[in-house]
């Protein structure tokens, strides 16, 4: 009777069971459903007085019975009104606070940047902002709480007199210790959250760098990181867990203990006081009023005290450090578009200046080149001319608005067109004109659905020089008065470069009345400037015309002529370097040509799927068999223990009373007094027991459950295949590990105990009022069946509605991380209104699915609680019907019962459609274990250790498709290099140079022949034997958060010397040796406290530590100066002259040099020689180096 009222709760406190699946904490009735129940423990007394009495039988029986029913119906109406509008408060409160969050995200500076990650501003909108939610639905209880203490206490004064104070005395002593838990909690809850900043961070950067995991055969260190992060969450758990069952053992003793104290001091204070029926059982009903807002109390303190955590997160991030806009002049009056006098600029205000005491004036409409080495501050200008640095002095001017294209080009999650667009209206003939002059009607005729194509996250499924020009367009068709272009030429290919330089950037281009800087490698652009910057440490070295530093720039003069040698030696062929003697032509050859532009309806983005239905059984026995079937069994028979101590207790109380209203004698009465008291209190004691047992079985379980699910979930997503993350957003794999795992983590098991408990009340109430009044059955078998009927109706739309409100939460989420990623592009573009109102709008989408839910919670409660209510009016009619043949002792017992099964058949049924919507979470998280998985990492078959030894690659009859649905994108390749060969590969886009190396890594499996290393059949042996012994340097430069050590040799193979060599071989020993911790150095997420260039030199580092003996060159040092990329060259030349290098070649200059030359058309080998014979054929290579104008040099050589 007791226990069905409260449990432990899913966040560790204390709570009544919730009466929705979006109630919070702590779901008391408040003050407008408290009178109610005050009344209708005064009529179901009039009731018991009514049958002790039986005076007259008259109306008045049925006139109690009648105003039962009308109170608790009152009752259901005023608390369900209550819960609407409490949960919509609460969830205005939410969504203002997202908002927020939202807004100052757009604001941050680079400092605020560092100290608050992706991961942990994600779960200040999710987590935090859900706290502040939670505590609307407590808040009333601080001044509720007190109020209803007081009314129960002069009513059961009026009841027992002074005896109340010894049960409120237990009341009392045990409100500290429920506190003391709480405060321990709520500090295990901080230590929580940190725990989840650090895992959401960590999950999305390995899945942002997923491809670099898969071909370094990196995801067993990582998946250990994630596994240690997570079983630290779950000793929190487990703390937790032991404080449940110390407080439930306090808990369930309340009950008897209480009324122990009561009805012995009771007797003590007069041993004439008998204990009737109406006095047992109308004090049991107030002492259950009391406990509510005694035990709700503290937890509404508690989520103040929990709430007020949250508040300190969210001010922290509220209150961080902003970007100062005042920092720049933009409302002056002067003849030049930018200008800086003595400004200084750092990245934090206390570290030293990155730029130092610049003095440029930019004119209106000029065209400006920044240059210099890797690490010399030239991108570092762009940022601060955009606002995003920290002006430690000077002035900095600026005049209209501005376009950014950034180093790394940022890409929306949105169809080709709206990238463009930008938010801006469509104006067809300058779009179109904007997607001629950046080379991008080419790549519009290969998608599927021309510029209505959906790009994916980040631009996964476009290559890297799609990404440049799209960023490029952007800016173009925003039609800004200041542009700035920081390296976009780097990722195209040289006669792309030319024509994007010639048509949009140059004099004659779309720009050429604009202001224009651009940040470049490409030295042969300088004569076309109408100023050149030269930039060095920090400073600016020198600066004026091209002809200006010819005259009085001795280096200037020496580097150029450095250029012009290399160039025409072809000794060091770069892809920073774009021929000054090019011949633009039309067709296009692209940088890594993605596979899946030419794979149709693979290259459009997956939404989440929403499934329909049911839930499965299976689901719900996945989740039972990782709890332990021990623990399920076990669990099962402590609870029906705990129930039948329950009723036994209740059963005993009313066989006291009915006793003692028979007993006469003093003496007689006052011996079965105290029997019957000492049995009571033991009743009580082991029910508890049995309760404090209960929740360690459950404890133990759920552990063992979130421990082996997520350990599925993360062995599955690693074991996909790559495609699957190019064509899924990351939101939804985030998704899965934070809110589906905290609901399978804190909620799923709560909602499965409660409604076993629950079904056992049911059981025992009906059982113990048909004991009474067997005609009761009559009223509970149609009353069942109807419960039954709202329960199915309501669990259809109940479940979809769950799903549809996890779909609509991950889109959240990815926006969120995406507008992270590309803020600085957003405030350039003064875009920050227009990406407000797009989250707000996602949220609100979300925020549909929460109100229909909160609406049918009240439906349900609606119609459970009425159905519930007449089972109180069946049992109270009964009773009046008896007349004498029934004890009032069996009326009392059975019309508590009675209002108590309201609300157990409420939770039951609830509870059941908690379970199944819940387990929504159990079916995402097991979804990706049915997808197809990539071949297993080791087989039983192993290549021996000093395998590859010869560098022998052999492809024989090769074919492969992305899907068994689409065409072979490689058809009938064979080759075989010779050990130690440099072969360089080469094609127009969608030729399969990235196909091929994707093949050789096995990221794309065979549709038929085979490919063999060193005489070994690759698909014969594990993906990790195979990736661990090839090399790669790929094209994006992705390092982790973490030490510099760690992003240098994860897995902890190497020596310090070993690092420190590879770092001297990159020409980064002298950057790592200046920084404080040298190798311990921490990396910001994503590399951000570091230059592309530089991260691209770490990334080369990787490489010369893994020593393999083939390696695949992806061209991957386009962000690296003339100067640096010349050493960079040469070490790749000197430390892999015993290799096998296949060179996939996005410029023609990189493999003019190649022993032999792989030249792919439409999945097949078109040429396949060393680059002189092919030159003297005259075939498809030669046709590219025309068109490249390339051949104009090698001509006369090569005769």
């Amino acid at each position: 009777m007791f226990s069905s009222l409260w449990r432990w709760g899913a966040s560790g406190s204390y709570q009544r069971v919730p009466q929705g699946s979006w109630t919070q904490k702590c779901s008391p009735e408040k003050s407008a459903s408290f009178f109610s129940r005050i009344t209708y423990s005064w009529f179901s007394r009039q009731m018991i007085i009514f049958c002790e009495r039986r005076l007259d039988f008259g109306w008045s029986g049925y006139g109690y019975a009648l105003a039962l029913f009308v109170v608790v119906f009152l009752q259901t109406l005023i608390l369900q009104q209550y819960q609407r509008f409490n949960i919509l408060t609460s969830a205005k409160i939410k969504t203002a606070v997202i908002g927020l969050i939202y807004k100052k995200a757009m604001l941050l500076s680079n400092v605020s940047r560092r100290t608050f990650s992706t991961g942990e501003i994600i779960n200040l909108m999710s987590a935090d902002a859900q706290q502040l939610m939670e505590l609307t639905a407590n808040i009333n209880l601080l001044w509720s709480a007190p109020f209803q203490i007081l009314m129960a206490i002069s009513l059961l004064w009026q009841e027992l007199g002074p005896a109340v104070l010894g049960g409120m005395a237990v009341l009392v002593f045990v409100v500290p210790i429920n506190a003391l838990v709480a405060t321990r909690v709520k500090k295990l809850k901080n230590s929580q959250m940190k725990t989840k900043d650090k895992q959401i961070k960590l999950l999305k950067e390995i899945l942002h760098g997923i491809k670099i995991l898969k071909l370094y055969a990196w995801e067993p260190s990582y998946k250990k990181k994630i596994i240690e992060n997570r079983e630290q969450e779950l000793e929190v758990h487990k703390s937790i867990g032991y404080l449940a069952v110390f407080s439930m053992l306090t808990l369930t003793c309340i009950p008897f203990l209480v009324s122990l104290a009561t009805f012995g001091i009771y007797f003590l204070l007069d041993e004439g006081n008998i204990l009737t029926a109406a006095k047992v059982f109308t004090s049991m009903s107030l002492f259950n009023i009391l406990r509510l807002p005694l035990f709700d109390l503290p937890t509404a303190i508690s989520a103040v005290v929990q709430t007020k955590l949250s508040l300190g997160r969210l001010e922290d991030f509220l209150n961080s450090e902003e970007l100062l806009p005042q920092s720049i002049e933009t409302n002056y009056v002067g003849d030049h578009a930018i200008g800086f006098t003595n400004a200084s600029f750092s990245w934090d205000k206390t570290e030293i200046p990155v730029l130092k005491d610049l003095n440029i004036k930019i004119p209106e409409g000029a065209l400006v080149a920044i240059v210099g080495q890797v690490g010399s501050g030239k991108s570092s200008v762009l940022s601060a001319i955009l606002g995003e640095m920290e002006k430690i002095k000077g002035v900095v001017q600026r005049k209209g608005s501005m376009a950014y294209v950034s180093q790394q080009a940022w890409i929306q999650n949105c169809i080709f067109q709206e990238n463009i667009l930008f938010g801006s209206v469509m104006q067809r003939q300058f779009y179109e004109r904007v997607l001629e002059a950046c080379a991008l009607l080419p790549d519009l005729e290969q998608l599927p659905n021309g510029d209505q194509t959906e790009i994916g996250e980040r631009g996964v499924n476009i290559s890297g020089g799609q990404k440049h020009r799209v960023s490029l367009a952007r800016a173009v068709y925003s039609g800004a008065d200041i542009y700035l272009l920081d390296d976009p030429l780097s990722a195209v290919d040289v006669h792309v470069g030319k024509q994007l330089f010639e048509k949009v950037i140059g004099s004659s281009g779309i720009l050429k009345n604009k202001t224009r800087i651009l940040v470049t490698h490409n030295l042969t652009l300088l004569p076309q400037m109408d100023l050149i910057v030269v930039m060095e440490g920090g400073r600016v070295a020198q600066m004026g015309t091209y002809q200006e530093l010819l005259s009085k720039t001795k280096n200037l003069t020496n580097f150029l002529q450095i250029f012009s040698e290399q160039e025409k030696d072809h000794a060091l062929r770069r892809v920073s370097i774009i021929n000054s003697k090019t011949v633009l032509k039309d067709k296009v050859l692209e940088q890594n040509d993605r596979p899946l532009l030419d794979q149709g309806e693979h290259f459009s983005v997956r939404k989440e799927k929403v499934p329909v239905g049911g839930v499965k059984f299976s689901i719900i026995l996945k989740y039972l068999q990782a709890f332990g079937w021990l623990w399920v069994w076990l669990n099962m028979a402590l609870y029906l223990g705990q129930n039948l101590m329950g009723i036994g207790q209740n059963l005993w109380l009313s066989s006291w009373a009915k006793e003692a209203k028979h007993m006469s004698d003093f003496t007689e009465r006052k011996q079965i007094r105290s029997n019957k008291l000492s049995i009571y209190g033991l009743l009580g004691l082991m029910q508890g027991l049995f309760v404090c047992s209960g929740v360690y079985t459950v404890m133990r379980g759920s552990l063992a459950a979130s421990r082996t699910l997520h350990a599925q979930l993360l062995d599955n997503v690693l074991h996909l295949p790559l495609q699957f993350f190019e064509i899924n957003p990351i939101g939804q794999i985030i998704n899965r590990f934070t809110k589906d795992m905290f609901i399978i983590d804190m909620r799923f098991h709560y909602y499965l105990r409660t409604w076993v408990n629950c079904t056992l009340d049911v059981i025992g109430t009906v059982l113990v009022i048909v004991g009474a009044f067997p005609l009761f059955i009559l009223g509970v078998i149609p009353l069942v069946f109807l419960y039954f009927t709202i329960q199915r109706y309501y669990m259809a739309s109940s479940r979809q509605i769950r799903r549809l409100a996890g779909a609509s939460r991950s889109p959240v989420i990815s926006h969120f991380s995406e507008t992270l990623s590309g803020v600085s592009t957003i405030r350039a573009f003064g875009h920050e209104q227009r990406f407000i109102r797009q989250n707000k709008e996602l949220v609100n989408e979300n925020l549909i699915c929460f109100y229909n839910s909160v609406i049918a919670n009240r439906w349900l409660s609606v119609r459970l609680e009425f159905l519930g209510n007449l089972m109180v009016l069946f049992a109270a009619l009964l009773a009046v019907l008896a007349g004498d043949s029934i004890d009032s002792a069996i009326v009392g017992l059975s019309i508590s019962y009675a209002l108590n099964i309201t609300q157990s058949l409420n939770f039951w049924v609830r509870k059941a459609c908690e379970i199944e919507t819940n387990a929504v979470s159990i079916e995402r998280v097991c979804e990706y274990e049915n997808m197809d998985k990539e071949a297993p990492w080791i087989m039983s078959k192993r290549p021996p250790s000093q395998w590859p030894n010869k560098g022998i690659v052999e492809f024989i009859n090769y074919q492969a498709r992305y899907r068994d649905d689409l065409s072979l994108a490689l058809q009938d390749i064979t080759f075989q290099t010779h050990g130690e060969e440099k072969i360089g590969i080469v094609g127009r886009t969608g030729a399969g140079k990235s196909t091929l190396s994707n093949c050789l890594f096995r990221i794309v499996e065979r549709s038929g022949g085979k490919i063999l290393i060193d005489g070994i059949d690759i698909s014969t042996i594990g993906l990790h034997d195979l990736r661990g012994k090839l090399n790669i340097i790929p094209q994006d430069p992705v390092l982790f958060s973490g030490t510099l050590q760690m992003n240098l040799d994860p897995l902890d193979k190497y020596s310090d010397g070993e690092l420190w060599e590879v770092l001297e071989l990159c020409h980064l020993k002298e950057f790592v040796q200046s920084l404080p911790k040298k190798l311990l150095h921490e990396i910001s997420e994503g590399g951000e406290n570091l230059s592309v260039g530089q991260r691209q030199l770490i990334c080369l580092a990787r490489a010369l530590l893994r020593k393999a003996k083939i390696l695949i060159l992806d061209e991957a040092t386009a962000s690296i100066d003339f100067e640096t990329d010349s050493l960079v060259q040469t070490t790749i030349r000197k430390e892999f002259s015993d290799c096998t290098i296949l060179t996939i070649a996005h410029r023609l200059h990189s493999v003019i040099d190649s022993d032999r030359v792989l030249v792919l058309d439409s999945g097949r080998i078109a040429e396949f020689e060393t680059p002189q014979r092919l030159i003297r054929q005259k075939g498809r290579f030669f046709e590219m180096l025309t068109e490249a104008g390339i051949t104009q040099d090698l001509g006369p050589k090569n005769k």
